[in-house]
């Protein structure tokens, strides 16, 4: 009686567990959008100047989200929204300082072109979804499975250091 009891409830997990996929693509179903990070527009990224007091940019940009202990010269502003279950969608600038002075702007936003603004040439990509070749339950049930082969994966070791565009005086 007892091993029936296990069964049923290791049983209805697992089913509980898939129908999470299906709740999401309920049609009718309302869903919230989810805000996180600093706000960041054109209108914002526009209103920054070269040599810009950190004061002053913390004015016009709000607080930053990450303030690296090893890279105090920088400042990394993110956004994030995912407007009622469509996929998410993420902004980053990062600010750079000398001092106390604004020299350098990296991201997905462009300030305009003011005159003694130097802009960097990097950007930043969006992946598209990752989507899953298996499901809960395919991937549990495969690590018992001795058929398989296992895969190694070569991770690209070399680090890459961001290219910072200084703004000219």
């Amino acid at each position: 009686m007892k091993l029936i009891r296990y069964c049923s409830l290791i049983a209805s997990i697992f089913l509980l567990t898939s129908c999470s996929y299906f709740l999401d693509r309920i049609p009718g179903v309302y869903s919230l959008d989810i805000q996180q990070g600093n706000m960041i527009s054109q209108d914002v990224i526009n209103q920054l100047r070269p040599n810009m007091s950190k004061r002053q940019v913390l004015f016009v940009m709000g607080s930053p989200m990450l303030k690296d202990i090893f890279h105090e010269r920088r400042w990394d502003y993110l956004y994030s929204l995912q407007a009622g279950g469509n996929p998410r969608v993420q902004k980053k600038i990062s600010l750079f300082f000398d001092g106390d002075k604004l020299i350098g702007v990296q991201g997905d936003y462009r300030p305009s072109n003011i005159a003694g603004l130097k802009l960097s040439n990097e950007k930043t990509i969006d992946l598209p979804k990752r989507v899953l070749d298996k499901t809960l339950s395919q991937s549990i049930l495969g690590f018992f499975d001795s058929s398989t082969e296992t895969k190694t994966i070569k991770k690209n070791t070399s680090a890459l250091e961001p290219v910072i565009t200084p703004l000219p005086d």
